[in-house]
């Protein structure tokens, strides 16, 4: 595969028109030009207000934050200044692939979408070992569960994807393609492949595993408590459809994108051709859009998942009904989970404490 054509697949928009393997059909046409400015509208509109309004009842919520709260808010804060940035990328797929906004708006809006792909699942990470933490060593969490550590962290993750964002920004550019201008990488030499494979693995993949293994295992305990009580608690219940909603909503719309990308990486890098430029190029282009709707979806779950986070935004929309419990309970799944689990935890360790001794 030639290193040049490699290049429009190592970041996170593509030039339409660059790849000369792939045909302009109409069925193309219709979709980049049709679809995808309508489908980015949707999520600039509902991503945009939904993310406001989560941001907004967890700031001004009355009384204390929960720890995970932190998390969530940056989370939405990280979401939303990338989505301030969709209406750029409508104008780019309405006009088939031209850029007609500027080079600084290109390689601004380059660097925010990369920032916040590094963000969501930097801060995704530390969210599941935070309730790794909390469940599975109580003892040990104490020590680093708190107010200050969680703003250090969240702080930490910023940095790293500013970081982590700045060679989107230096080898974003504008270019002219047969007088056109397109907004794109240009460039892709060894080096800079070598250096996407590796950012890739771990600012993605090693991620992911993270994030699965932890609450993987949160789920294997969780069930063993069912074993154990004999019973199934209704919010347990709803503690492991949070769990599976939120991991499965970010696996949905991360991995296809990320797995097209590192095939890109990895055709650039080998001699023989394995992936046409085409087939990687439409993959892209199909993924893409589930990628970027993951910034839409976070408020909705945590609305419709999270007794506290649903509390907290009805009051914010309809403050004269701040008295109203909207049939809730005041303890919330999110904030159920950890103490049941953490209670089974400790009466295990009495139990096997127990046995040891009376065996000595």
């Amino acid at each position: 595969m030639d290193p040049e054509a490699t290049a429009v697949f190592l970041d996170y928009f593509y030039a339409t028109s660059q790849n000369p393997d792939i045909e302009e059909n109409h069925s193309r046409v219709a979709y980049t030009s049709v679809f995808l400015p309508i489908f980015y509208a949707v999520v600039f509109l509902t991503g945009v207000l939904g993310n406001l309004v989560l941001m907004s009842a967890l700031h001004f919520k009355r009384g204390s934050r929960r720890l995970i709260d932190i998390f969530i808010i940056n989370l939405a804060v990280s979401d939303f200044i990338f989505l301030v940035t969709l209406p750029l990328w409508v104008d780019k797929e309405a006009s088939l692939g031209l850029w007609r906004t500027g080079s600084f708006l290109c390689k601004g809006s380059s660097y925010m979408i990369s920032v916040n792909m590094h963000c969501n699942v930097f801060l995704l990470t530390c969210m599941s070992v935070d309730r790794y933490l909390a469940i599975m060593r109580p003892a040990v969490s104490r020590k680093f569960r708190r107010r200050d550590c969680a703003y250090g962290v969240c702080a930490s993750v910023w940095f790293i994807s500013c970081l982590l964002g700045l060679p989107t920004l230096l080898s974003r550019e504008l270019t002219l393609i047969d007088d056109k201008p397109y907004c794109a990488e240009r460039s892709a030499t060894p080096i800079k492949l070598t250096w996407a494979l590796v950012a890739l693995i771990f600012t993605f993949f090693v991620p992911l595993v993270s994030i699965v293994t932890c609450y993987c295992c949160i789920t294997r305990k969780l069930y063993a408590h069912y074993q154990q009580s004999g019973k199934h608690n209704k919010k347990l219940r709803k503690s492991i459809k949070i769990i599976f909603i939120v991991v499965a909503a970010f696996v949905f719309s991360w991995l296809p994108f990320n797995t097209f990308k590192l095939l890109a990486i990895v055709s650039g890098l080998q001699q023989e051709v394995y992936f046409s430029s085409s087939f990687i190029q439409l993959g892209m282009e199909v993924s893409g859009p589930l990628a970027f709707a993951n910034s839409c979806v976070n408020p909705f779950i945590y609305y419709i998942f999270d007794s506290y986070i649903r509390r907290a935004i009805l009051h914010c929309l309809f403050p004269c009904l701040k008295n109203y419990d909207f049939g809730s309970s005041t303890e919330t799944s999110d904030s159920h989970l950890p103490k049941a689990l953490s209670n089974f935890i400790h009466v295990e360790d009495s139990a096997r404490k127990r046995k040891r001794s009376v065996s000595l």
